[in-house]
């Protein structure tokens, strides 16, 4: 198979120009400017380290630049591994909604008890914060202790009282 050489038309340049220094994701500002470094006659070789990317990296850019254009360079498809827990998420917002956990353990039975899901705290930690959910420490409020008078025993209850 030949290398396909990038040469960009005319009306191409500008806008991988642009997208390479201005385009919200970095990814996109990435391989445009891998793009360009190609256009510009750079081996892919001295392309992948200038961008800090590796050989067959650019090679992908390059496929998708040939099957796509531009657009297909735009497309980020990747996904990253979906939790069992994804498909109870409702579920498990409402549970935890309505009645919070007092401890990670907790979560972790309450989760399985209605899911059926065993994991561990921390992979429960994070699925709650990615629900939006997120732990609030919850102490006892001092209170100031109470002046005995003398007529009161010391070993009978006591309770604030409006004055």
């Amino acid at each position: 198979m030949a290398w396909l050489r990038i040469q960009l038309t005319q009306e191409q340049e500008p806008v991988v120009n642009a997208e390479r220094d201005s385009h919200p994701q970095a990814h996109v500002r990435r391989t445009m400017l891998v793009l360009w470094l190609l256009h510009c006659g750079i081996s892919r070789q001295k392309a992948a380290a200038v961008a800090g990317l590796g050989r067959a990296t650019v090679q992908r850019y390059v496929a998708a630049f040939r099957d796509g254009g531009l657009d297909g360079l735009r497309q980020w498809a990747v996904t990253g591994p979906v939790s069992d827990l994804a498909a109870h998420r409702d579920l498990i917002r409402q549970e935890f909604t309505r009645q919070p956990a007092r401890s990670i353990a907790e979560a972790c039975e309450r989760i399985e008890r209605r899911t059926g899901i065993r994991r561990q705290p921390t992979q429960v930690r994070k699925f709650l914060k990615d629900l939006g959910l997120k732990w609030q420490r919850i102490r006892a409020l001092p209170v100031p202790p109470q002046k005995l008078s003398p007529n009161t025993s010391a070993s009978r209850p006591r309770s604030w009282t409006p004055s």
